[in-house]
């Protein structure tokens, strides 16, 4: 089995979606955003503000390779496509599924959530430019779901279904 690559904006569903679809092929699941934390053992907003945004990237760079395996799961951060070495990388190495969610209901799902170093002025403009400059990376994925109004269990559905009916997932 490949390693499946979830990528998306935040407030996408990445992380619960993966937990869920790791349950149902019993597959291992890796969080890309709690291995930096564990990594670094400060939260990201701690590694945002004491050591910069690079310097998260490439904490999230050095995760993202060392977890990737056959028959895994990677739940990504939402910036990780912002570089082009990472997007081949998940390219050559598995499966990516782009996780979209309309830029509103980011909004809303996001709305209480303050562990986020780039949503700190809240301003909904600034939420539509940022996932716009991200989009072209995340439509390089080899499957598009969009989880806006559907459940959980709809999606991973959906996302199963790809995956029966995609050949290199049982390589």
């Amino acid at each position: 089995m490949e390693t499946i690559f979830l990528t998306g904006f935040m407030g996408a569903g990445k992380s619960t979606i993966a937990r869920e679809l790791g349950r149902r092929l019993s597959m291992t699941v890796f969080d890309t955003d709690e291995l930096v934390e564990q990594f670094c053992q400060k939260s990201i907003p701690a590694i945002f503000a004491e050591e910069g945004e690079a310097a998260f990237r490439r904490h999230e760079s050095s995760i993202l390779r060392s977890v990737a395996k056959a028959g895994v799961i990677v739940s990504t951060g939402g910036g990780i496509v912002l570089d082009e070495t990472n997007r081949r990388f998940m390219r050559e190495h598995g499966i990516v599924i782009y996780l979209h969610v309309d830029p509103n209901m980011a909004i809303r799902r996001l709305k209480n959530d303050r562990s986020r170093p780039l949503l700190k002025n809240r301003e909904t403009a600034h939420v539509f430019r940022l996932m716009a400059s991200r989009l072209p990376f995340y439509l390089e994925a080899d499957y598009i779901v969009d989880t806006t109004m559907k459940s959980v269990d709809t999606v991973v559905d959906e996302m199963i279904g790809f995956l029966v009916r995609h050949e290199r997932f049982w390589a």
